[in-house]
């Protein structure tokens, strides 16, 4: 062949080789190549009638054993669930991050039946990921789910739709949190026609900013590559549906397009439009991974905000605890300007940003500075710090997760959730009034208390066993060492001195360095249960038991709690956990509860036969709740007393009594009870709420003890042993620790009335 023609020949096929290459890469951008997820099937074993009654039996005979004379059914369930339809969800599923595939709607409904053995659940994957397809789906396989499970009072379990509507804002005046939206019933005229988003951050990331992968990674992970590519078209779904007209009511809306919410009220408002009447959960509250510095429950007490909407709330979940109050602050705020500062150290506390003037003084230090520069440098630090809200720690070079020590977190709370946010906290929104309609009329949240699991997995009701951390939490990270530098860059300089950003500058910056994300994967749990006492069982049931908010949370080990205001009203009437009660005369209460059973391994013979060998294994873990006749012993019952603001400013300092009374309880294997009165409650003459936290022996959990700290001789912490989600620690290794599981009830709500004779004098 002549050299020209050779030539030619090789650049003819140069160009179409490069034509082949870009055409691939620009299909792969685009989403082209790869898969989206499906919801996935749902085995149609049915649940033997026997072990169905023979579950509730149990829970019926425990109740009499205590002492409850005309018990109702106590039902568990889960109303936090996640499927890879969820845009995080499928993000951990990446085998850059360990996961092992995507886990749809199908896996979740087999989880919850066999492997947990709930008695409901409920789908909420993010609104912000949904598309008609997706929603379309799971309405189906939740239809299927409930078929499968059979209907009436021997079904083996209710399913329940809903979504996350899953807002954070850069601001505290901005953010309003994450609110699950759960429907009674699975009818399509009974849900919302589609998921409702929030705007903001989140939505723009996946519609806009966040990045797809490249054609490139095919180099990387070979044969894993396609999980990539699924990925890309998952991204795809989403950017392909175009955003709803906000101008347009809801009901008046195309089924086709993204409806979004800029705020509660207008998520509630859009909702009644369609003539729902759905419960709206709010969750998270006090997860500071996400949640700005300064932020608190006050401005969703107004009346635009339709906080009487919101008849329950999540304490508790994979992400830890957001029940308790403290008065320390992560950031101060000057009266003069609104401005923030860093304020000191208090017991227990060390907040982010003091801990960031530390390091880069002992950084300072080093180089051989002088003590006042370096001492300077630390407080120009704290000041910036304090300005940069959730990442604060962006500001200093080179630091790792183990040098913020224990800076940030609720170090006497249980089982807290990262980086604590206690003005969010469940106490103290029980505690704050707004009085925008006069002294007379305070506006005050009323919630129900519930727990949850927040799973990104599809495991519905995970904390039957603390067994596989990486599966049965949301503990993830990196495979190894060169996903971690692609996902957080290479390791900076230590240098001494702290580097501020502007807001704008923080938006160029990876989501994953932003949220402290390799830190707070020691923090991550198991999850909890939300649990009902129902009129029967069945989904009206557990409808109206939510609706009378006589609804209790527990840690994740199924527990059994009762608490009535047993002189309610004239002082002959029995009112039960989430009552609403006028009362004139001292409260007095009755409490009873029982330790869940404990666990034997392995799983039951109906979930064994119903799933069968593979996927008990691959679904389950090959560990599923299997109790046994015995249960745990409840040490003790604590009363937590919350006496809600009556004037403008009031200090919730001196408004939350926790704990109340505390009373130790006597080792019995029917649990424990004991009556108690508030005879403060005439002399206070002042409305009150009273709810009951009953307290288990201790047993090994997940991340228990999240920082391992070594502790000097003055108690400080000095070194960390951080848990990692990554490669770091061992993927085998469930870093537990003893825990006191608990239950928590739903508060009774007194309304101080006197007399009219009283109320002369």
């Amino acid at each position: 062949m002549a050299l020209g023609k050779m030539t030619k020949v090789i650049g003819g096929g140069l160009a179409i080789a490069v034509v082949v290459i870009g055409g691939y890469a620009l299909s792969w951008s685009l989403g082209l190549i790869g898969q989206v997820p499906t919801q996935g099937t749902i085995t149609q074993s049915p649940m033997p009638e026997s072990d169905v009654l023979a579950r509730q039996s149990r829970r019926l005979t425990s109740a009499k054993n205590i002492g409850v004379s005309q018990p109702k059914q106590v039902l568990f369930g889960d109303f936090h669930v996640h499927t890879t339809y969820s845009a995080d969800a499928f993000l951990w599923a990446l085998p850059m991050n360990g996961g092992n595939g995507v886990h749809p709607i199908g896996e979740a409904c087999d989880f919850a039946r066999f492997c947990s053995n709930l008695d409901f659940w409920s789908i909420n994957d993010h609104a912000e990921s949904m598309t008609k397809r997706r929603w379309d789906e799971t309405r189906a396989s939740m239809r299927q789910c409930q078929a499968v499970s059979g209907e009436g009072p021997t079904a083996d379990m209710f399913s329940f739709l809903g979504f996350e509507w899953t807002q954070v804002g850069a601001t505290p005046a901005q953010h309003y949190g994450h609110k699950n939206v759960v429907f009674q019933d699975l009818a399509d005229d009974a849900v919302s026609a589609r998921p409702i988003a929030s705007s903001g951050a989140a939505f723009d990331a996946l519609r806009k900013s966040f990045p797809t992968f490249p054609a490139a990674i095919t180099l990387v992970e070979g044969t894993k590559a396609p999980a990539y590519a699924d990925m890309n078209a998952f991204l795809g779904e989403i950017r392909a549906s175009r955003v709803c007209d906000p101008s347009i009511p809801s009901n008046e809306l195309p089924l086709d397009c993204v409806e979004v919410a800029a705020n509660p009220g207008e998520l509630l408002a859009r909702l009644e439009q369609q003539g729902l009447d759905p419960l709206v959960i709010p969750h998270g509250s006090t997860w500071g991974f996400y949640t700005p510095t300064g932020t608190s429950w006050d401005k969703q007490l107004k009346a635009d905000m339709r906080p009487e909407r919101m008849n329950a709330i999540e304490i508790y979940s994979g992400h830890g605890n957001s029940e308790e109050y403290r008065s320390w602050r992560s950031v101060g705020v000057r009266e003069t300007d609104g401005s923030y500062f860093c304020p000191e150290p208090s017991e227990n506390y060390t907040p982010g940003c003091w801990r960031a003037g530390e390091i880069i003084e002992e950084r300072c230090l080093a180089t051989g500075v002088g003590a006042a520069e370096c001492s300077a440098r630390a407080v120009d630090a704290r000041q910036i710090a304090s300005e940069m809200s959730v990442a604060f720690h962006t500001g200093v070079q080179g630091v790792q997760a183990e040098d913020w020590l224990d800076a940030g977190q609720c170090v006497d709370c249980f089982l807290p959730a990262f980086n604590y946010r206690p003005m969010t906290s469940m106490q103290y929104g029980l505690a704050i009034s707004n009085f925008d309609d006069g002294l007379d009329k305070p506006r005050r949240f009323n919630w129900g208390v519930i727990a949850s699991s927040d799973t990104h997995r599809a495991r519905p009701g995970t904390g039957f066993k603390e067994y596989q951390r990486t599966v049965s939490t949301e503990a993830g990270g990196a495979r190894n060492e060169g996903w971690r530098k692609r996902l957080f860059g290479a390791q900076q300089e230590r240098t001494p001195n702290f580097q501020g950003r502007t807001r704008e500058e923080l938006t160029r910056v990876s989501g994953f360095q932003l949220t402290e994300m390799e830190r707070q994967s020691s923090f991550w749990q198991t999850g909890g249960l939300a649990a009902v006492h129902a009129e029967g069982r069945s989904r009206k049931a557990i409808w109206d038991a939510f609706q009378r908010k006589e609804v209790f949370a527990t840690s994740g080990p199924k527990m059994l709690l009762w608490f009535d205001l047993v002189n309610a009203g004239d002082g002959t009437q029995v009112e039960p956990m989430g009552a609403s009660v006028e009362q004139e005369h001292a409260p007095t209460f009755s409490v009873r509860a029982t330790g869940s059973f404990k666990q034997k391994p392995g799983c039951p013979e109906f979930a064994t036969e119903g799933l069968g060998a593979d996927k008990i294994a691959a679904i389950c873990g090959g560990e599923c709740d299997n109790p046994s006749d015995v249960r745990h012993m409840i040490k003790r019952i604590e009363i937590v007393r919350i006496r809600p603001q009556t004037t403008p400013g009031e200090n919730v300092d001196d408004l939350i009594d926790d704990a109340f009374i505390t009373h130790t309880c006597e080792p019995s294997p029917d649990g424990c009870a004991f009556e108690f009165q508030d005879p403060d409650y005439e002399t206070l003459g002042r409305d009150t709420l009273y709810y009951a936290r009953a307290v288990q022996e201790s047993t090994p959990t997940i991340n228990a003890d999240p920082m391992q700290c070594e502790r000097d001789g003055d108690g400080n912490c000095i070194k960390v042993n951080l848990c990692h989600g990554d490669y770091r620690t061992d993927q085998s290794e469930d870093c537990l620790a003893p825990a006191e599981h608990r239950a928590w009830s739903s508060p009774i709500y007194l309304t101080y009335k006197p007399t009219q004779q009283a109320a002369a004098q």
